[in-house]
């Protein structure tokens, strides 16, 4: 018998940590078994001994070499008996900095990590996620994916795609029984951000700070409904229609902001 023994199964990217590593221990308590994928292999067996060796697997993944989604996807399918329930696509990394004084090298691994991560994972775990019955694939945007954010150009650029192919594929993936959603966080409590940003961070409205572990419940309610954007705080999608309705005055706020 396969190691999950027919539990409902999550694949998550950049597992070892922050939103992905509170996913796993959230999904983990109700039952599940988990995949948990990332670079950081220390921090993979740490949650692996949490979590016991009989409730998940484990494999280091750079998400931007398709051969190597190919191979977790492979190992993953092996412990399901073929199903993953949840695909969470979720690995990623921003660099902060004008855009014109950012190496250009910085600004194509945040495309390779965050774009075309998604993209690896989502055409590797597909023949799985065809085989599971109302899967989900769940890919992590960002609320700069409502607007251009300054200093974030190229990462913001990626999670506007990210947004962008969630929508596409949620319609397109109906056909298979596959839903797709996405969460758009504001600033989380994980160590993406750096300790001068969090502790800048306004103690109420959408960019005060947010535990990590909201994100996980975002991933645990979008696989019972239909929605599409998850937005954590739930506030960040007024940004979203203010970007929609007025983006002169938006663009210029965030400019205010930039020179505060």
């Amino acid at each position: 018998m396969a190691l999950a023994a027919g539990r409902q199964s999550i694949f998550i990217t950049g597992a070892a940590s922050g939103m992905g590593r509170e996913t796993a221990r959230f999904f983990h308590e109700k039952g599940w078994f988990v995949g948990a994928f990332d670079l950081n292999l220390d921090g993979l067996q740490a949650l692996q001994a949490e979590l016991g060796a009989d409730n998940c697997v484990i494999q280091t993944l750079d998400v931007s070499d398709k051969a190597q989604f190919d191979a977790a996807v492979a190992t993953f399918g092996t412990a399901t008996d073929g199903r993953m329930d949840i695909l969470f696509n979720n690995a990623g990394i921003v660099m902060r900095g004008f855009f014109d004084e950012m190496p250009f090298e910085d600004q194509l691994k945040i495309i390779n990590v965050n774009v075309i991560g998604v993209l690896n994972g989502t055409h590797s775990a597909l023949p799985l996620l065809k085989a599971t019955p109302n899967a989900l694939c769940f890919n992590t945007s960002s609320s700069s994916a409502t607007m251009g954010m300054p200093l974030i150009a190229v990462y913001s650029a990626s999670k506007h795609a990210v947004k962008g192919l969630t929508e596409a594929l949620s319609n397109e993936f109906r056909r298979y029984d596959i839903r797709c959603a996405d969460a758009l966080p504001g600033l989380i409590k994980t160590g993406m951000p750096s300790e001068e940003l969090m502790a800048a961070a306004p103690e109420k409205g959408p960019f005060r700070l947010i535990e990590a572990i909201e994100v996980a419940k975002a991933v645990w309610g979008s696989y019972h409904s239909d929605q599409l954007h998850w937005y954590i705080p739930e506030d960040l999608a007024e940004l979203d229609k203010a970007a929609g309705n007025n983006p002169e005055l938006l663009r210029d706020k965030l400019g205010r902001n930039m020179q505060a």
